[in-house]
């Protein structure tokens, strides 16, 4: 069976490419894919108890039986035409929110505008804008890439959990990809609710978990070189591969 493997961030160096298509035999379970690709490059192995894996775009363990046609993603720590999701709103016409990848500049006070209503006491607006420097080194730019249909899925369920557990009103969050210049805001969050506790509360869940659980990754590039930055690590729940590429599947 034909299987469809995506490389994301520092993976794409290691492996020399985004993207391989692999013959499998029938009954195949994801830790056969690690271990072709721990054999094929001796770097990849190294880097197993960091990666988590996916299967057509969600989360999976290793142990995951595959079939033909499925697809892979095999994805390293996050940093922390376009995908898009719909302003949301009520029967009654209650606006909810939107979550959007987008590869243009993001207009924050236009989100704003379009999350707020004459109900809310309060709406609290995270911007996460590029900086000049990184650990000393001047940032000339950075350049942003995801797993784009993935991580569309992600961010619209954090949008869905954390008005649930907040009982806040609206959630917007916008992610942009490709180079960003200093001063432009790669990643806006926008909760809006009756009181300011709850509003604060849910936008720092959003951000703090978007940056450890969203398929995203940016590389920065200096005067001397550029790197892929270092992501946070992926919850525990996320990055269990079921093993490492080390260990050798049971003799049949």
């Amino acid at each position: 069976m034909k299987i469809g493997v995506l490389f994301f961030g520092v993976l794409k160096e290691v492996i020399g490419g985004s993207s391989e298509t692999l013959d499998l035999p029938e009954g195949a379970r994801v830790r056969e894919v690690l271990f072709y690709y721990a054999r094929k490059a001796p770097r990849f192995e190294a880097m197993v108890p960091s990666l988590a894996i996916s299967v057509n775009q969600e989360y999976s363990g290793a142990d995951r039986a595959l079939c033909d046609g499925d697809e892979v993603g095999l994805l390293p720590p996050v940093s922390g035409g376009s995908a898009q999701g719909e302003i949301r709103k009520e029967a009654r016409g209650e606006v909810r929110g939107e979550v959007k990848i987008v590869h243009e500049p993001i207009d924050s006070e236009a989100v704003v505008g379009r999350l707020k209503q004459p109900a809310d006491g309060a709406a609290v607006i995270f911007d996460g804008v590029v900086r000049d420097n990184t650990r000393g080194r001047r940032t000339l730019y950075l350049d942003y890439e995801a797993y784009e249909a993935m991580a569309l899925k992600q961010m619209e369920s954090l949008a869905v959990e954390a008005r649930a557990r907040f009982a806040v009103r609206g959630v917007s969050i916008v992610h942009r990809l490709g180079r960003l210049e200093i001063g432009e805001t790669s990643v806006l969050i926008v909760v809006a609710a009756g009181h300011r506790g709850a509003a604060f509360e849910a936008c720092r869940w959003i951000i703090d978990t978007l940056k450890k659980t969203v398929p995203i990754w940016k590389k920065e590039y200096f005067e001397d070189g550029a790197i892929w930055a270092d992501g946070e690590a992926f919850p525990e729940e996320i990055r269990s591969p079921g093993g490492t590429a080390g260990e050798q599947p049971a003799s049949k």
